[in-house]
Parts: structure tokens; sequence; C-alpha cells
């Protein structure tokens, strides 16, 4: 790992971390504040929801520098029209999160920013020109399928840290988790991805500046900006990045789980599937009397464990342990439900 890296790294932090000061007051000036309205938040009210704007300019000047100086994040696969659609896509998703916190928009009317920005970044050549058969060997996918597939890919992480964003600390935290783990695996000799590796760890450096503001009790929040922009960033990395879905998928995999079983839930009890409430996982650990701060770790713990064995295990084994854990959130959701319904 050459030693300049440390510069961008640091400098992606400390960014973030002024920026973020900085949107704290900016958002109370201009009423980009979130009161707690629902019965699902529990937080004083007031606090600031710029901090997705933020952690995209923080990351935004730092990339653009590098690309500007070096050729520490195109000497491989990537290219430059690669990071000019995903700081696109991400800038729709900075407007698009700024007018859903000022107006409060309907979900059928918000998803549309989140459709254009992965429709933009997969329209500047953002996908997968191959898919590991857990078997052995690779899979070779046409343009359009590769289209296709990192469309679906990035909305459905874009949504992944969305809804886990509802205690402080929790989304930014998974998110640093996932993208240290591509990191690392970009750095591992099986891969060797230098510059995969400096562009997740310019991201990470980001959202951490971020979660040091973040952590309980917040300072200031993502706002839907923030909440969509680094789901989509995990998701960018994991496709831009040599296809590292199933690190991104193991180190997600309690919150996309927990999303998918909200749903279902939601859809058996004749339920607006997006409608906001408190069925989430990390929700129903708070009302059993666990702490902020014990969930937040939990889910840390959780996401680093198994993503530690994305740099270990072949492709079949990672295939494993997602169904191993599948087979345990579905017991862990059914245990705590019964103890709620006691």
């Amino acid at each position: 790992m050459p030693s300049w890296w440390i510069y961008p790294v640091i400098l992606s932090f400390v960014l973030s971390l002024l920026l973020c000061d900085w949107a704290r007051a900016l958002g109370r000036k201009f009423g980009f504040i979130d009161e707690p309205r629902v019965a699902r938040k529990k937080h004083k009210g007031g606090v600031s929801t710029l901090g997705g704007i933020a952690i995209y300019i923080a990351i935004s000047i730092v990339l653009i520098g590098v690309l500007l100086f070096s050729d520490g994040l195109t000497a491989g696969a990537m290219q430059n029209m690669h990071f000019v659609g995903y700081l696109l896509g991400g800038l729709i998703l900075m407007i698009g999160g700024l007018v859903d916190d000022k107006f409060n928009l309907r979900a059928r009317y918000s998803i549309v920013f989140p459709i254009v920005a992965a429709l933009v970044a997969a329209g500047f050549g953002i996908g997968v020109s191959k898919i590991t058969n857990p078997l052995g060997g690779f899979f070779e996918v046409g343009a359009m399928l590769s289209f296709g597939i990192t469309f679906v890919w990035l909305l459905g992480m874009t949504y992944v840290t969305k809804l886990l964003d509802g205690l402080d600390g929790l989304s930014s935290g998974v998110s640093s988790i996932a993208g240290l783990m591509m990191g690392a695996l970009a750095l591992s000799v099986a891969f060797y991805q230098p510059d995969s590796a400096l562009l997740a760890f310019i991201m990470v450096a980001g959202f951490l500046g971020y979660l040091v503001w973040n952590w309980s009790p917040a300072g200031i929040y993502y706002g839907e900006a923030g909440s969509t922009f680094v789901g989509y960033s995990i998701g960018v990395l994991a496709v831009i990045g040599g296809g590292k879905f199933a690190t991104a998928l193991l180190v997600m995999a309690v919150p996309l789980f927990d999303i998918l079983f909200v749903l279902w839930d939601r859809y058996k009890n004749d339920m607006p599937l997006f409608a906001g409430d408190r069925r989430h996982l990390h929700f129903r650990l708070r009302d059993l009397g666990l702490s902020t701060r014990s969930i937040v770790l939990i889910y840390y713990a959780v996401a680093l464990i198994f993503g530690l064995t994305t740099l270990v295990f072949s492709s079949w084994q990672k295939l494993l342990v997602l169904g191993i854990l599948f087979i345990v959130m579905l017991f862990a959701i059914f245990t705590i439900q019964k103890c709620q319904n006691k």
C-alpha cells in the first residue's frame, strides 16, 4: 500500500468532520432539521439533516483531487467516466434528498431520484463483466444484462442503508465496515486491486467523519440525501471494485434480511409496503429495552464477523454462511416477536 494514500484518506475524514460541523449550523439556519413527529422517532428534535451533503462534498473533493494529480484510482479497471457517473448519481441523490427533507415527498415520488442515480451510474459504464460461479470459474455477462444487474443492485443497496438509518450511528458504522472489508479484500493476494482499495478507504473515511457527529446522542443526521448516498456508494464500490457482491451482502446481510422480513410482514397485514413503522429489528430491540449504543455495537460485531469471513472463505462457502445467517435472522425475529407479545 503506497505511503501517500494516507493523505487523501485523512483529508476525506477531516473534511467530512469539519463539513458536518458546518452542516449542523446550516441545517438549523435554513430549516433542514429533523423533528420527532412520528412514534418511531425518539430523539428530542432540532437536529440538522445535512450530514449527507457534508459526506458527499468531502468524498467528491478528495476523489477529484486524486484523479487530477495521480493515477491512483485509474491504474486498473476503473476509468474517469466511472467516477463521473458515480459523482453525478450522488449529486442527483443530494438534490432529491434536499427536496424530500424540505417537502416530505411521498414514497412514489422520492424513489425517482435513486432510480435516476442508479441509471446514471450504470449509463456511465459502472457495471459487471463477469460473475463468479460458486462452483468455480466465471459467468460472462453481456452489456444489457450488466446494465440491468447494476441498476437493480445499486437501487437495492441504496434502500438498504436508507431503511437501516433508524438509530444513531447504525447505518454509517455498518457501511464503514462494509467499505473496510471490501478495501481489505482488494489488497489481498487473490485480488490485489489497489485502485479499488484506495476508493474504499476514501469512502470509509468520509463515513467515519460523519459518524463522529452521529454517534449517540447524534449531533447531526444523514437526511434523505445521506441515507441513500452511503448505500449507493457501497453498491458502486462493490461493482467497480471487481464484483465484490458477496462481501457487501455478508456485511449488510442483517439489515437486508430485516428489510425483506418487514416487507413480507407488512404485505401479510395488508399495510403499505414502504410506510415507516417500528417493525425493523433495531427498533424491536430498542423496544425490548436495549440501549441505542448496545444495539449499534451488536450490529457492528455481526457485520465485522461476517465481513471477515469474506477474506478467507471461497465463493460457495460465502453462500453457505449467507444461508446460515438468514436462518439465524428468522429465528431471532420470531423470538423477539414472541417476547414483545407477552
